[in-house]
């Protein structure tokens, strides 16, 4: 509810008040009508993402207010790109972030389920039960469901098999825009992920992908480099292409004379002053290289710039030099290439210098952009994936495709317990929870079937866009699950023509799947349990 409109006065002592215009005409939302307006404007969220759900989800276009447009069906990008007015609405928005800061996939369906809890429990509200007893309810539900997906659903993934893990990065991969080249780009997830995975401690240092993104290219011509790439090239275009064995001196300080650090200022009044000034920055200009060179370095890598007269020096030198090189780079180039930051010419020693085997320029096209590539380095665990495509939008839609591939197979690292997707998980906890409700002799009992319907939800979505029929086809699983006890079969989105998503190699983490349950239970309690909606001035009385 907006804030009421009033006007700001002050009383003889200077202390500000409000005078509240047209109070008696304000309306306030409570109890059940306050947890409808919630349910709609949640529904209403959970409705538009619901098309983008499944392989066959669609796309939504958005543009933002300088007219950038993002073309993507990552649930969590289009809920952060919306425009979202209602709080409720943006709690939606905050559970989807939180699907994708914990798993880095679910994001759609999280939201879906939630908003399919929404609807049962306003149909339950209809029937005169209680919010509160709903809400334990669907929690209850929600806990047995976990119990069970623990027990019974989840099955110990072999994470030593790479041929596993890319079947598992390809289901999640299949939704995306690079579902036509699903293979390739799921090995190159899954080969970043095990490059800088420890698996004896489980632990997988994001820290050390690094995902650039060039234009022009095709989707196919991504690849992955087992070491470091930067968008920049050698500062001076004679310098060579291709080095090897280089050590590399890596610098934060500048390749200039130094400036006094004061407001004095200098001034040159004769052609012998100016003559000197000269001398000594050309002086200075090649003690700073002679001491690069003197530490053994045969390439520099400075995070600042350098004018012509120093690029001259160095390429007169043999000292190839990158320059205006970011921050962020310079630390994933230092921890790569087992070198040192250094922040003086001083402090330079061969002791500091970072190696690597080759240290190459990449030119695209007809353009002459360039970019350099250091590879074979001695911490050889540092990785980058260049993503190669048509335009803006489709680079960096690979690249949350690939964030997400990265993060699922980090999931299975971390935990490598898997279910079936496509569907059959939600379809097998549905049925599980109806017969859990019979067993209940309490009004929960309706919060059970009310959140089995909900898990419904998901396998419906997924038929409706794959362009099946969704009642049609969910009955027919369900009945096959029940009537074969087999809780893989699910919906057949590809039409491979076989429900068995054992068959069809359709895995998804153990983790993923109780978060999304977890979270979307753990919500509609709380939108469940909000029955007054006061603006800020409501709360001083006024």
């Amino acid at each position: 509810m907006a804030m009421m409109p009033g006007s700001l006065a002050f009383d003889e002592f200077g202390r500000p008040f409000l005078i509240l215009k047209d109070q008696e005409k304000q309306k306030r939302l409570t109890g059940n009508d306050a947890i409808k307006s919630h349910i709609l404007a949640a529904k209403s969220v959970a409705q538009t993402l619901r098309s983008s759900l499944g392989p066959r989800g669609l796309d939504k276009m958005m543009i933002s207010a300088d007219g950038d447009v993002t073309i993507t069906n990552d649930g969590a990008t289009i809920l952060k790109m919306m425009d979202v007015e209602h709080q409720i609405a943006k709690l939606m928005v905050e559970l989807s972030q939180s699907q994708d800061n914990e798993i880095g996939d679910g994001t759609t369906g999280v939201v879906v389920l939630a908003g399919a809890l929404l609807e049962q429990a306003e149909i339950l509200l209809d029937k005169g039960i209680h919010p509160i007893r709903i809400a334990d309810g669907f929690e209850m539900a929600a806990q047995r469901c976990m119990e069970y997906l623990e027990s019974d659903l989840s099955m110990e993934f072999p994470i030593e098999e790479r041929e596993m893990l890319i079947k598992a990065a390809e289901t999640t991969l299949s939704s995306k825009i690079v579902s036509k080249c699903n293979r390739q780009m799921a090995e190159i997830a899954v080969d970043a992920v095990l490059s800088v995975a420890d698996l004896k401690t489980r632990d997988v240092n994001f820290e050390l992908i690094k995902v650039e993104g060039k234009t022009g290219g095709r989707i196919e011509d991504t690849l992955m480099v087992k070491g470091v790439i930067i968008d920049k090239d050698f500062s001076h275009s004679q310098m060579p292409k291709v080095l090897k064995d280089v050590k590399i001196a890596i610098l934060t300080c500048p390749f200039e004379p130094p400036k006094p650090k004061t407001k004095h200022k200098l001034d040159v009044t004769s052609v012998e002053d100016y003559k000197e000034l000269h001398k000594y920055e050309q002086e200075k200009f090649i003690e700073m290289v002679q001491k690069v060179k003197e530490a053994g370095a045969t390439l520099a890598i400075c995070q600042w710039g350098f004018d012509d007269e120093a690029n001259h020096l160095l390429l007169h030198h043999n000292l190839p030099a990158v320059r205006w090189v970011g921050g962020p780079e310079i630390e994933l180039i230092a921890i790569a290439t087992g070198g040192r930051i250094v922040p003086r010419f001083e402090e330079l020693t061969e002791a500091k210098l970072g190696k690597a085997g080759t240290v190459r320029e990449l030119t695209f096209g007809t353009a002459k952009e360039r970019m350099l590539v250091i590879e074979d380095c001695v911490n050889s665990k540092a990785v980058t994936i260049l993503v190669r495509g048509g335009n803006k939008m489709i680079v960096e839609e690979v690249k949350r495709s690939l964030h997400d591939a990265l993060c699922v197979v980090r999931n299975f690292i971390r935990d490598s317990r898997v279910v079936y997707g496509g569907g059959s998980t939600e379809i097998a906890c549905s049925i599980k929870i109806q017969q859990e409700a019979d067993k209940i002799s309490s009004l929960e009992q309706y919060a059970f079937r009310g959140f089995a319907e909900a898990l419904e939800a998901i396998p419906m979505a997924l038929a409706e866009n794959s362009g099946l029929a969704p009642i049609q086809n969910l009955t027919a699983v369900k009945a096959k699950q029940v009537q074969d006890k087999n809780t893989k079969l699910g919906m057949d989105c590809m039409g491979k023509g076989t429900f068995d998503m054992k068959e069809q190699n359709v895995l998804e983490p153990l983790h993923s799947k109780k978060q999304q349950i977890m979270l979307a239970s753990q919500l509609v309690k709380m939108i469940l349990k909000i029955d007054d909606v006061r603006s800020p001035v409501d709360k001083y009385g006024m």
